[in-house]
């Protein structure tokens, strides 16, 4: 086989990655999948001492699509982590939002396995509880709020 046609074979999706593109259109709900570049955290807390400290905010706004209808709601929520810990250390932007997308991808998989409810605002609601468990495991303090920040600016994530 020429290697075009091993080219043109490895960018066709599979089988497996259609399906897991699909799964959330048969539950009725669609969340988007988190990057890393979705968290805009900015600083709310300084580290001035010696001792672990300091706080970072982000708000996002990510729409939840009922499949059923196409009806789109905004679920906004306030992501909140410590610019060091005692147990990790420093955190660097770039491992928080790391942290903070691999815990909202997992938070999204479990809340799509098994919704509570058909209803975007409902499903927001478990989303962001989950979500918050998720990161407050991975980064002992760290939390989810239905409230964003007052210093940071919400970051829409379209489709």
């Amino acid at each position: 086989m020429s290697s075009s046609g091993q080219l043109a074979r490895s960018r066709a999706p599979s089988l497996r990655h259609l399906l897991a593109g699909l799964l959330p259109l048969l539950v009725g709900c669609s969340i988007n999948h988190y990057q890393p570049r979705h968290f805009e955290f900015v600083t709310v807390v300084k580290k001035t001492k010696s001792v672990p400290g300091g706080w970072r905010a982000a708000c996002l706004q990510v729409p939840i699509v009922n499949t059923a209808t196409w009806d789109t709601f905004y679920c906004q929520f306030g992501v909140e982590m410590p610019l060091e810990t005692q147990e990790v250390g420093s955190i660097s932007t770039a491992l928080a939002q790391r942290i903070a997308a691999d815990c909202a991808n997992e938070a999204a998989k479990i809340v799509l396995d098994f919704p509570s409810s058909p209803r975007p605002g409902l499903l927001c609601q478990d989303f962001k509880s989950t979500f918050h468990t998720t990161l407050n495991r991975a980064v002992l303090g760290s939390r989810v709020t239905t409230q964003c920040h007052r210093k940071t600016t919400p970051h829409v994530i379209e489709f």
